[in-house]
């Protein structure tokens, strides 16, 4: 690790695709569509967002969901843990708490991102990365985790933190990012952009 002529062999973070986003409902990253790269190439794939910002309905979501069929369906069965620390703007609260509301067990539906997040503010937003590990294994689970920062609705600023597995052994091949608000009502994504990088 000390020796300067190992760095090199150290691996490197190889961008594959950036999607910009102007009032999607989905954003979606397939493997084999349009440059996206979601297979054997690499063991590691990292998503980052940047200023992800919500319609103006209230307290809009974003959220994440998997696919093993390449995009037909994104429903792979997930088991994820949440926690976030908190501060609100005028000082009401600060607290670091397990968040149930986030957590799924054994679930096929939509890991939460960014919950309750502020929808009226122009300048509101979300920004953080997911790690996804080895998604083209068909040996083992395919772990994920996050971290995201975004300014809530109360408003507040809301660091929230979560980390899972898709409980299949089939290749993870497409990523779905979504939004929402009033607990399932169709939503859009305005404006922002989500890159993809390789970890070699």
């Amino acid at each position: 690790a000390t020796a300067f002529g190992s760095i090199s062999s150290l691996g490197s973070m190889v961008f594959i695709k950036k999607i910009t986003i102007s009032n999607a409902s989905t954003v979606n990253f397939v493997d084999g569509s349009s440059g996206v790269v979601l297979d054997n190439t690499y063991k590691e794939y990292l998503f980052t967002f940047n200023n992800l910002h919500p319609n103006s309905n209230s307290e809009p979501d974003i959220l994440i969901n998997f696919s093993s069929d390449g995009g037909s369906n994104y429903n792979v069965t997930k088991t994820s843990t949440s926690f976030y620390a908190r501060h609100a703007e005028n000082n009401d609260f600060a607290s670091l708490s397990y968040d149930t509301s986030q957590d799924l067990a054994q679930s096929t539906g939509n890991q939460l991102v960014g919950h309750n997040m502020e929808g009226a503010d122009a300048d509101a937003s979300l920004s953080g990365y997911l790690h996804l590990f080895n998604p083209s294994s068909t040996t083992f689970v395919k772990h994920f985790i996050a971290n995201v920062s975004y300014m809530h609705d109360y408003p507040a600023s809301w660091n929230q933190m979560f980390a899972g597995y898709c409980n299949t052994t089939s290749a993870i091949n497409a990523v779905r990012f979504t939004g929402e608000y009033a607990e399932g009502s169709s939503s859009t994504i305005d404006a922002g952009d989500i890159c993809l990088y390789g970890i070699a």
